[in-house]
């Protein structure tokens, strides 16, 4: 495949799925792995609530470097894919809680769900808005070895 027809399968990868898993690190670098729901903004930046006391949140105050994994887990053995992501993450706040609850509710609402504000993720609310910055990209290339990934630009 071609480096435009990889990432075409990484856009569609990303459109299609409704999970990712991020994979945090806590200050010692002992890892963990948690699914969230997501909405992502022109695929590079990733938006989830989740509750500040959860132990992947503490572990991105701690450590904003994350691995993103977006796949669909039903598919049948060897024709799997999967979009691979380096990323920033942080708790947004103020201004930035704005921009990033619009995109999130949008896609809840699309997809059947309620609308949130920013009155839902700020103050005595017990959840708060993340964002990850997706430094990279990568899907598996399937000309390659069984696990080759190819960087892709989206």
């Amino acid at each position: 495949m071609t480096g435009a027809q990889l990432a075409e399968v990484a856009r569609e990868i990303i459109d299609a799925n409704h999970y990712m898993t991020i994979a945090s690190a806590d200050e010692d670098g002992l890892p963990w792995a948690s699914p969230v729901w997501f909405a992502a903004l022109d695929r590079r930046e990733f938006f989830w609530v989740s509750d500040p006391h959860a132990r992947h949140s503490r572990n991105i105050a701690a450590r904003p470097q994350v691995s993103i994994v977006i796949f669909d887990s039903l598919v049948p053995i060897n024709t799997g894919q999967g979009v691979y992501i380096a990323a920033t993450a942080e708790q947004l706040e103020g201004a930035e809680s704005e921009r990033g609850i619009d995109v999130f509710s949008r896609r809840s609402q699309a997809q059947g769900a309620r609308e949130w504000t920013t009155a839902d993720v700020l103050g005595a609310a017990p959840y708060r808005l993340y964002r990850a910055t997706a430094s990279q990209h990568w899907v598996l290339d399937p000309e390659s070895s069984p696990d080759g990934r190819a960087p892709v630009t989206i």
